[in-house]
């Protein structure tokens, strides 16, 4: 008898791995597209600071984004189990808060490059690259700045990863719920910040192929040091974009009237699922990101001139 119920316990907790499996496998195909925008964020982010300080810097990014998951599981639980009406208006305060830095990432680049020409004070040429003349103090308010900034943006799409996880186990055991969750969010952290330091030090990689003599590995590191800049380039405007299609469907999906007209438009373009659709859908998005970043960063920045002169 008791072997009996120690083969049939034995037998339910191995049917109940296999659900999770399958559960897990189906929400990390459902959550992959934000695990990419996390990664082309992310490596975005960190781009920019002293390259001794790279692989610090994400292993720092990566033990507050654990925590913020580690904060986000239970709270979605919670929510999920009393206040399930409350989710999608939280989201949509994330995916408006994306469009916002997106939008103000933008008009501070074109700002700033617009003061730069408009007054230059040495030769193009012989000009000091920026983070060749800032002081140390600087550097490490920069590096703080970066690190605070990726902490932030990972907040929203963490939390994005583990309501759409969520959205996957309706009809799973609270047991089940918490096992796949945990292991999304563990297994989304490790993957894409594995992946930023491994983009970061491409440029290792590259210069210690290129040292080691003659012949493949030297075209090969060569190959890498011109290929990493381009690379480091183009993810920093994929993770811009990527803060505007993943805010903007947030805010698309949370406003039923705005979304009834983006799939209307999307349904007249093509078949749903087909390339030409979701290439669409993801363009309408961006746009509706643009839009709500745009207002975003008017309504701040009256608040802030108002809240000045109140304050003078």
């Amino acid at each position: 008898m008791p072997a009996a119920s120690l083969l049939t316990l034995i037998d339910d907790i191995s049917a109940m791995l296999d659900d999770v499996a399958t559960m897990t496998k189906v929400a990390a195909g459902k959550t992959s597209a934000v695990m990419g925008d996390d990664l082309a964020l992310n490596a975005e982010q960190v781009a920019g600071v002293r390259v001794e300080r790279e692989l610090p810097v994400v292993w720092e990014v990566a033990k507050r984004s654990f925590i913020n998951k580690l904060i986000l599981v239970p709270a979605a639980l919670v929510i999920s189990a009393f206040l399930p009406a409350a989710i999608v208006p939280l989201m949509m305060i994330g995916g408006l808060f994306l469009c916002y830095e997106g939008f103000e990432k933008i008009a501070h680049k074109f700002l700033h490059s617009r003061d730069l020409v408009a007054t230059p004070t040495t030769d193009a040429k012989t000009a000091p690259s920026p983070i060749a003349i800032l002081t140390p103090a600087d550097l490490t308010a920069l590096e703080r700045t970066k690190v605070k900034g990726a902490v932030r943006t990972d907040f929203v799409l963490s939390a994005e990863i583990i309501v759409i996880t969520l959205g996957t186990l309706t009809a799973a055991s609270f047991g089940q719920q918490v096992l796949v969750l945990s292991l999304i969010a563990i297994g989304a952290t490790v993957l894409v910040y594995g992946l930023v330091a491994g983009i970061v030090k491409l440029d290792d990689l590259g210069l210690a192929l290129r040292a080691r003599g003659a012949g493949v590995q030297r075209a090969l590191g060569s190959g890498i040091l011109r290929a990493t800049p381009v690379m480091m380039k183009g993810l920093s405007i994929l993770g811009t974009v990527a803060m505007f299609t993943v805010g903007g469907s947030i805010l698309v999906h949370g406003t039923p009237i705005v979304e009834h007209q983006v799939e209307a438009i999307t349904s007249a373009v093509g078949t749903p699922g087909s390339v030409l659709a979701t290439v669409t859908r993801t363009v309408l998005d961006a746009v509706s990101g643009v839009l709500a970043g745009g207002v975003a960063v008017a309504v701040m920045t009256v608040a802030k001139r108002v809240g000045g002169k109140r304050a003078v």
